[in-house]
């Protein structure tokens, strides 16, 4: 999954189907990209009829569809995703950083009540969905939107024409966008997202939103846009519906644990079998059961709860679950990792990232902004900077070593 960056937009969201309008618009609500390619239109007026037997009306598909041109730069989106390995502290430095722990209590204060009335009806920790939310949209950031999401028709439409692997799954999202400006919920200018058409402050798929979104707030549609109510309430009832979420436990702690050891246990067991909290504090719920997790021989151990296993449903990477917990954890004020990872080191302040870019973009690697935001763009910059510089492993980690060789100038 792509990470926002400076700030650019995640491709979104195949873990819920089993695998998964640009400013200064002119008459027709989307930027024509090119004249539509030879057999596009014919299947476009194909397309029509099935579109209507399944309850399109006809003026919904004249306002989106009829002068529509395929986005076919989803293509090439789709064929040269980047790709990073990355260890797992550092996949969890990038994420847990700064810049989101920061701006996550500042999220906090604005939707204090919001979060507290989730908890009250969903016994979602805010903490959780605060990280998702960051994570997944840099909390609703109106510049992702503006900047570096795409008008959704045009990119679904091209899919869904001539993507031939899964030619049937597109055309059914392509309805089911359909579907939503048909119900008023948005409108195609508003609906604006990855090349996959994930939308909104939870990066969801237009099925997603017809089938799990909810309107939380009361005001008639259900938005993946705007206020983000709708997006974090649909959020906590997915992890309790789909992620079994426990009202009322912690997803997990660090702990101290010797290797061997495996299963699931209650709190109390592990204590008795002498798996104690990394900080030294005793486990809040002895009675709950929790999974022990090693990630890495000689790094630090985890035992998981059930509220852990809710969060992997979001998306099936126990790293992502992790990261996920952690910067949770982190914006509500908890600490960083006691126990470090193997060959690690500590994530950049937010100033060490924003002079990185700054650097890095001066030295000719454009990261596409220096706000402290680390996602494809600057990772790929770090990683054109590493092959040039000969630092290796030119991996597009962004730490002390690629910073400490930048501030030598070379």
């Amino acid at each position: 999954m792509k990470q926002l960056d400076s700030p650019k937009s995640p491709a979104r969201r195949a873990f819920l189907q089993g695998s998964i309008a640009a400013g200064g618009l002119l008459a027709c609500p989307f930027t024509v990209v090119a004249a539509a390619p030879p057999g596009f239109d014919q299947w476009r007026d194909n397309f029509r009829a099935r579109a209507l037997a399944k309850g399109i009306s006809a003026a919904t598909w004249t306002r989106v569809m009829g002068s529509i041109e395929p986005d076919m730069s989803v293509f090439r989106q789709m064929q040269k995703q980047p790709e990073f390995n990355e260890q797992i502290w550092q996949y969890i430095n990038r994420r847990v950083s700064d810049w989101r722990i920061i701006n996550g209590r500042e999220a906090l204060k604005k939707n204090e009540a919001l979060f507290a009335r989730i908890e009250k009806d969903f016994g979602v920790e805010r903490g959780t969905l605060l990280a998702l939310w960051g994570v997944e949209s840099a909390y609703g950031d109106p510049l992702v939107q503006q900047n570096h999401m795409k008008p959704v028709f045009p990119a679904l439409a091209a899919l869904a024409w001539n993507e031939p692997r899964r030619k049937a799954y597109w055309e059914t999202e392509l309805i089911n966008a359909l579907r939503i400006v048909d119900r008023g919920w948005s409108t195609p200018e508003e609906m604006r997202g990855s090349w996959a058409g994930a939308m909104g402050h939870s990066q969801w798929m237009p099925e997603v939103w017809l089938n799990v979104g909810f309107d939380y707030d009361g005001d008639g549609k259900v938005s993946p846009f705007g206020r983000p109510d709708d997006a974090l309430g649909s959020t906590a009832k997915y992890l309790v519906k789909r992620g079994k979420y426990h009202r009322g436990e912690h997803w997990g702690y660090e702990v101290r644990a010797n290797g061997g050891m495996s299963g699931s246990r209650t709190y109390a067991a592990w204590a008795s079998a002498g798996v104690t909290r990394a900080d030294g504090q005793p486990f809040p719920q002895p009675n709950a059961s929790a999974q022990l997790w090693i990630p890495v021989a000689g790094g630090p151990a985890f035992l998981l709860g059930p509220n852990f296993y809710a969060v992997r449903s979001y998306n099936p990477s126990m790293n992502y679950a992790l990261a996920i917990c952690h910067l949770g954890d982190r914006i509500l004020g908890g600490p960083p990792f006691i126990h470090p990872f193997p060959g690690s080191e500590r994530a950049l302040t937010l100033a060490e990232v924003q002079e990185m870019q700054t650097r890095l973009t001066k030295a000719g690697f454009d990261t596409g902004g220096t706000d402290g935001r680390v996602g494809n763009d600057t990772m790929k910059a770090i990683r054109d900077y590493q092959t040039k510089t000969g630092l290796l492993p030119a991996d597009g980690y962004g730490g002390l070593k690629v910073l400490a060789r930048l501030r030598q100038g070379s």
